[in-house]
């Protein structure tokens, strides 16, 4: 019913990407009792991929009705709260069809979990949305609707996909153009060599993120505190983020808030899918420790951005940060290993397997060859382990069991 050919035929006029990732994975759970959300970063193309989706079901399914609502547009501005949402739903509900309800940006419908809910008890019909904040999804979806519900995290490009975008060859030029501005869609209409509407664009962004989805959802007053904390993380991107180094940066500010605080206002920014959160784990002790914690951005461009003219001192930080959003793309959940004496930068763990990744910039000497090699070889299991670098000195050959990959390999392989 939901052939690979419909799927990628419905590529708009503006020619943006047709990403079957993501639509697979939807149809995978269509019709299954379940609530479907989109969840992610504002303007990663969720709103795209369910316009795909919207046309798949009107075209695969004879007697369907498709109920869409897109709540970024004029003619739905009505529709404030659960009520409106009823009201509406029902006016346009036919008995005798398959229903499928599509919502654009449902957290902006206050109370918008009680309809669904009414609407999944009965199975009435299917149902999927998308949303960019993530404690109103998860919590009021998790809450109202408990298991039945799937989330669905969509990422800006990857590096397969900016290339296709952006009609791009596989090379050092095109890399460090992911690099630099990151995966947000919409570039590819503004184009790359366009760097100062690129800046703007990608500020323009992070603005109405700040403004919609923290300011106004997470009712924070201090704005200028939380942007000199997205600062700091984005100057801190891959290190360890504990409550002695935010008292530190805090008294340099001198801002009088507490550790606890600050580590609130980064919650915030996780909500709205700034930044995430990557726990540690003692690998030898198998178990997640509670502190200390690492924070990498969604985003390239806007990690970028925040960091300003210092992004291209620190490439380490902005490999490290996009090879944790390739394996997150893959499906990975990501902890930062921990051994008696040193660290793994991954430890990815999907369907029962585990990896290990460590990033390096250059294996430019023996000394540097001990640390990241030295240290996987410290890990007493027969899991695969990987060492991924901007060079490839040692190509994609092995040391000592352990595969070494160069960034742009690392990022066109979909399976380690």
């Amino acid at each position: 019913m939901f052939g690979i050919a419909n799927k990628n035929a419905y590529i708009c006029q503006m020619e943006i990407i047709s990403r079957p990732n993501y639509i697979d994975h939807v149809l995978r759970f269509i019709d299954k009792g379940m609530i479907i959300a989109l969840t992610g970063q504002r303007r990663v193309g969720k709103s795209y991929i369910l316009r795909q989706l919207y046309q798949i079901l009107k075209d695969s399914i004879p007697d369907s009705n498709v109920i869409y609502i897109n709540k970024e547009k004029k003619q739905f501005a009505d529709i404030k709260t659960d009520e409106d949402l009823s009201a509406y739903v029902d006016s346009n509900y036919l008995k005798e069809a398959k229903n499928y309800l599509l919502i654009d940006e449902v957290q902006d419908i206050d109370g918008f979990e009680n309809t669904l809910r009414s609407l999944n008890s009965d199975e009435e019909c299917q149902i999927i949305v998308t949303g960019s904040n993530a404690k109103m999804m998860s919590s009021e979806l998790s809450t109202y609707l408990g298991g039945r519900y799937i989330d669905i995290h969509v990422q800006s490009l990857s590096y397969r996909e900016f290339l296709e975008f952006h009609k791009l060859e596989d090379n050092s030029e095109s890399l460090d153009k992911y690099l630099s501005f990151g995966g947000l869609p919409h570039l590819f209409r503004l184009g790359l060599e366009n760097t100062d509407m690129v800046w703007e664009y990608i500020q323009n962004i992070y603005n109405t993120i700040v403004l919609k989805d923290v300011v106004q959802r997470e009712n924070l007053r201090n704005i200028t505190l939380f942007e000199n904390l997205m600062a700091f993380i984005s100057d801190n991107t891959g290190q360890l983020v504990s409550a002695t180094s935010l008292s530190k940066y805090l008294k340099s500010q001198k801002v009088e808030l507490t550790p606890l605080s600050a580590i609130n206002y980064l919650r915030a920014a996780s909500n709205a899918y700034i930044i995430n959160k990557v726990p540690r784990y003692d690998i030898h002790g198998k178990k997640l420790l509670e502190t200390n914690d690492k924070y990498y951005f969604e985003d390239l461009g806007l990690r970028n951005l925040l960091v300003g003219s210092n992004r291209t001192r620190d490439i380490e930080k902005v490999m490290e940060n996009t090879v944790y959003l390739h394996l997150k793309s893959l499906g990975y959940k990501l902890t930062v290993g921990l051994l008696p004496n040193g660290k793994i930068d991954f430890v990815a763990e999907k369907n029962g397997k585990t990896v290990y990744f460590q990033v390096a910039y250059l294996i430019a000497d023996d000394k540097t060859i001990e640390r990241e090699f030295g240290n996987l070889l410290k890990i007493q299991d027969n899991y695969p382990k990987y060492v991924v670098s901007m060079d490839s000195i040692h190509g994609a050959g092995n040391y000592d069991g352990i595969t070494h990959l160069s960034l742009r390999t690392f990022l066109k392989t979909e399976s380690f």
